[in-house]
């Protein structure tokens, strides 16, 4: 082969060897980019209606079982939470600012309300999730009292588009330790929490005891099979963002069922 064949053959493998970096430096990356999930904290969307008590007995229980709501220290500042916002319970405590958006007939410009997750908003499959059954799945839907709704919307206004978002609870005092039971069952409720306001995990201890963990009975409500009685006791609450607080011989030796006694408070 002659010599300027072969520098010839050399500047083409040259060529297409440029030309192969070239079409592979515009391929798409292999790298993977993962969407990010919104906060908690962000705005969402949603629906909103709300009730009008006939009774005041009205404002007294709820799927949280906070009993006698002004009592408990949450007023008419409280929500039902559809299904999928309910958490079956563990949601309960937590606290929300709502806003109204979109339909301006009915809004109330500049103003957002906020509010306790105090109670749960059942389907009713009798309705299809977009005929009528406004807390079926998957309907992200608040149920408020017609004192609360009336600070964001005209009453008119029916089911509303709102936003809303999770926000950091606000309480005066401590939390509060509410003891029921009989015999050695002891049930606690508990209520006025700050922070993210929501519990995930609750444990006992009296002074003849360790820790011993509690149990979610239904809402905000947790329970321990123990013999207590005559004993000092101290909490720790861990709320769902992780942190814990422990508030030490809270109730006395001489407690009795059916008091409140109240301990430290998150930040």
């Amino acid at each position: 082969m002659s010599p300027t064949l072969q520098l010839l053959l050399l500047l083409l493998l040259l060529l297409l060897t440029l030309l192969a970096s070239t079409a592979l430096s515009h391929l798409p990356s292999s790298s993977v980019t993962t969407a990010t999930s919104p906060s908690i904290y962000d705005w969402q969307s949603a629906r909103a209606t709300y009730y009008a008590a006939s009774d005041p007995r009205d404002a007294v229980g709820g799927a949280c079982g906070y009993g006698d709501l002004v009592k408990a220290g949450y007023g008419m500042a409280t929500v039902g939470l559809s299904e999928p916002l309910f958490e079956r319970g563990q949601i309960c405590g937590a606290c929300f600012e709502l806003r109204c958006v979109d339909d301006m007939r009915w809004c109330i410009p500049g103003t957002s309300i906020i509010v306790t997750a105090t109670n749960f908003c059942a389907p009713n499959y009798g309705f299809t999730a977009d005929g009528g059954g406004h807390c079926n799945p998957p309907n992200k839907h608040l149920v408020l009292p017609i004192e609360a709704f009336e600070k964001i919307a005209i009453w008119k206004a029916g089911n509303m588009p709102v936003q809303y978002r999770r926000i950091k609870c606000r309480k005066e005092g401590g939390i509060r330790f509410t003891i029921d039971g009989s015999s050695i069952f002891i049930s606690v409720l508990i209520t006025n929490v700050a922070g993210v306001g929501d519990i995930v995990s609750v444990k006992i201890k009296g002074s003849r005891t360790g820790w011993l963990p509690m149990g979610r009975n239904w809402g905000q409500n947790w329970h321990v099979s123990a013999d207590l009685k005559n004993q000092p006791l101290s909490f720790e609450v861990t709320s769902s963002d992780g942190l814990t607080v422990t508030s030490y011989n809270v109730a006395p030796k001489a407690w009795n069922f059916g008091q409140t006694f109240e301990g430290k408070q998150f930040p």
